[in-house]
């Protein structure tokens, strides 16, 4: 007589150890928390916002300058990119409450100022791989000649057909460069203002939890994105509020999903 068959057993599914199953909605709790941050702090937070703004005409300025104003846009949303960096005192402004101490110094683990620098870098290479891509953009759309005054490309660009296929391209490219640096950054340097990590390990680290955690990071992502859009359209006065508005969001943000933050 035949014996029977062993009974093959599935295995359960592994539970990924950065999934944290949260809704979409909490990432307004995170703008909530954001927000108590910058009323418990507003001169420091706000000066942080000052300083961004005033960054962000400069660039405008050295554009106009060297007459790639045509570059403003490109270059105004790669704030996309290297935001999470330039948040760094906003994260630990938020550090300093949450443990009850005062927020007026800025005091960083042995090391991390140098990883902090190092990510940064990466960022920067990627903004400039994108200010790249849409030079490439343009001139691929537009020929292989020189490039026109700012004026002259920006009407190029919102009043012909082959302007409005670029723009559709390059929010698509853009989005591309956005989505790698939004996953790779955006808890990378709250976990370098509060441990002793390296930069590629914390970016390693922030890409797993984004990609493990996705409904409420796109959430947290539109709203980043939103707030840039509104920055842009006010002429960058807006940033004042806004900016340090989503780097303390961002701090609880990596709270809520970092099983291992503070």
């Amino acid at each position: 007589m035949l014996e029977p068959l062993p009974t093959i057993q599935k295995r359960a599914p592994v539970e990924s150890p950065h999934a944290r199953h949260l809704p979409a909605r909490v990432a307004l709790d995170w703008l909530a928390e954001g927000w108590r941050d910058l009323a418990r702090a507003p001169g420091s937070s706000l000066a942080y916002g000052a300083a961004v703004v005033a960054l962000s005409w400069a660039v405008i300025w050295a554009l106009a300058t060297w007459g790639l104003l045509y570059l403003a846009l490109p270059a105004l949303s790669g704030f996309l990119i290297v935001g999470p960096f330039l948040a760094v005192g906003l994260y630990e402004i938020s550090r300093r409450l949450a443990q009850g101490e005062p927020p007026t110094t800025l005091r960083l683990p042995p090391g991390a100022v140098g990883q902090i620098a190092m990510a940064g870098l990466l960022l920067g290479l990627l903004v400039l791989f994108w200010l790249r891509a849409a030079d490439l953009l343009y001139a691929l759309f537009f020929g292989l000649q020189p490039f026109p005054g700012a004026s002259e490309a920006f009407q190029n660009a919102f009043t012909t057909p082959r302007g409005w296929a670029l723009i559709a391209t390059g929010l698509l490219v853009g989005g591309l460069f956005a989505a790698l640096a939004f996953a790779i950054s955006v808890f990378s340097f709250p976990m370098l203002v509060s441990s002793r990590r390296d930069a590629l390990t914390a970016m390693g680290r922030s890409f797993a939890l984004t990609a493990q955690n996705l409904r409420p990071m796109l959430a947290w992502g539109a709203i980043v994105t939103a707030g840039t859009a509104l920055s842009i359209l006010t002429g960058l006065t807006a940033l004042l509020l806004v900016f340090p508005l989503l780097g303390h969001g961002t701090w609880h943000a990596w709270r809520a999903i970092d099983r291992e933050a503070l």
